[in-house]
């Protein structure tokens, strides 16, 4: 018998996908655990697996459509199975964008495998209700087809252009023609000013100077005139978030400088014998676990009830992507070693570049640590990460002259570490206590032993 494949949520802040790429064709075999496509969420691009077996009878939405979640994006049956009577819903769907003919996700209309990603978003967050995102039901429970006029739908066709990326300004956000008219022209001027994005790549260390940052394109010029870029998901996400937590947990600051010269030097002997070079962020990440083992409040989440202290360091470090950042987490960093937190970061970085990061390798982090010291920051001030209650800001380091106890001036190589608490969980003395002993054991690495 037919079944309706539906767009699940493949991540617990997804709202709607994004269809990339499809792996399968009309006519073709499915089998249970076949990739059936690539769905392009608010974080990162993944593979949808089906759950059902038998022939892909008809694909309702096409790469770069969009869906919300509980669309029918496909129908899997018998070969030659008559299926008028699912295609009605979805027909009247789109031709009247009647947000009441949506489909809700159950485990009787979904099946199996909507239950189970469901399911799998929830159990991958610690409390997943203080995270999510406001207005997430909401905007789920709108119109479940875009609503376009079909001049604007014939434009878009011909110049292969998303539907689901262009803002509309008809009744109701209908996508009208002279919309389609700006996106493309958004899109000339944007091609005129910035060359192909280059693939980013995470400062593998903190330089000295900010010809050392990652490579990443900017538009560095101004536009001959105004221009309106659609918000994608992933930043319109990333805006929720934040403001979500600058304007719900009440920040303060704590700022000191760090020596770094015996961690440099450790560091050159420690890869001196390796062909793979352990960056100084690994470092940074496994004396920050130490640091938490002694300050448990500091890897602690707050829930609107409790407070919830974490058992394990699950710190995540801020990466920079083309369209926004993502934060990829190393889990249990307190019972791993160096080379073990370099090597796990790495791999993750990478996904992270390829928009190939799992939900579980990106949410939930206790603690977060942003790190700008090789664009040249000297310091600055991050936004919580939630469900964590701090992160630090990393700059750059510096060479500075320094007035010893004997009044002697010597040099010595620095960097400011700015510590963001949420003043909910976190008290002052805890903080400046805890990042004193984070510089502590910068200064002196041979702490994190103790």
């Amino acid at each position: 018998m037919a079944e309706q494949v539906l767009m699940i949520a493949l991540s617990p802040t997804m709202e709607e996908g994004t269809l990339v790429r499809w792996h399968k064709k009309e006519g073709d075999e499915v089998d249970t655990g076949d990739v059936l496509c690539e769905v392009e969420t608010d974080k990162a691009t993944m593979d949808y697996e089906s759950t059902a077996e038998g022939t892909l009878l008809k694909i309702l939405v096409q790469e770069g459509d969009q869906a919300a979640i509980g669309d029918v994006i496909a129908i899997i049956g018998e070969e030659g199975e008559n299926i008028d009577h699912l295609l009605g819903d979805s027909s009247q769907k789109e031709a009247t964008g009647d947000s009441s003919q949506k489909l809700e996700v159950t485990g009787e209309s979904a099946g199996d495998s909507s239950q189970k990603y469901m399911e799998m978003s929830k159990s991958s967050s610690v409390n997943q209700d203080r995270t999510e995102i406001p207005g997430a039901a909401s905007a789920s429970a709108g119109d479940s087809r875009i609503k376009a006029s079909p001049l604007a739908r014939k434009i878009a066709d011909i110049n292969e252009l998303p539907l689901g990326e262009i803002s509309g300004s008809g009744p109701g956000g209908r996508i009208v023609k002279s919309d389609v008219e700006r996106f493309m022209k958004a899109q000339s001027v944007q091609r005129e000013l910035v060359q192909e994005e280059q693939t980013m790549r995470q400062q593998p260390e903190m330089g000295f100077s900010a010809s050392k940052a990652p490579s990443i394109s900017y538009v560095t010029q101004a536009f001959p005139e105004d221009v309106e870029i659609p918000i994608s998901t992933k930043r319109k996400v990333i805006a929720q978030r934040l403001s979500e937590s600058k304007y719900s947990a009440p920040h303060y600051y704590l700022t000191l400088s760090a020596a770094v010269d015996n961690l440099i030097k450790i560091r050159k002997s420690l890869n001196e014998s390796r062909s793979d070079k352990i960056s100084f962020n690994a470092f940074l990440i496994k004396f920050v676990a130490e640091a938490l083992k002694k300050y448990p409040m500091v890897n602690a989440s707050w829930t609107g009830t409790s407070i919830i202290v974490r058992k394990k360091a699950d710190i995540g470090l801020a990466v920079a992507q083309s369209d926004g950042l993502i934060t990829p987490v190393v889990r249990d960093c307190g019972n791993k070693g160096i080379t073990a937190i370099h090597e796990e970061l790495r791999s993750l970085i990478e996904k992270a570049q390829n928009n190939k990061l799992m939900p579980e390798e990106y949410q939930n982090a206790s603690f977060s640590i942003s790190n700008l010291g090789s664009f040249g920051i000297e310091e600055f001030t991050a936004v919580i990460n939630p469900p964590g209650s701090a992160i630090l800001a990393v700059g750059q380091m510096k060479k500075v002259p320094v007035v010893d106890q004997d009044d002697n001036i010597t040099v010595q190589t620095q960097m400011k570490l700015t510590l963001s608490c949420d003043h909910r969980v976190i008290d002052g003395a805890v903080g400046a206590d805890f990042l004193r002993t984070l510089k502590e054991i910068i200064e002196d690495p041979i702490r994190a032993l103790f």
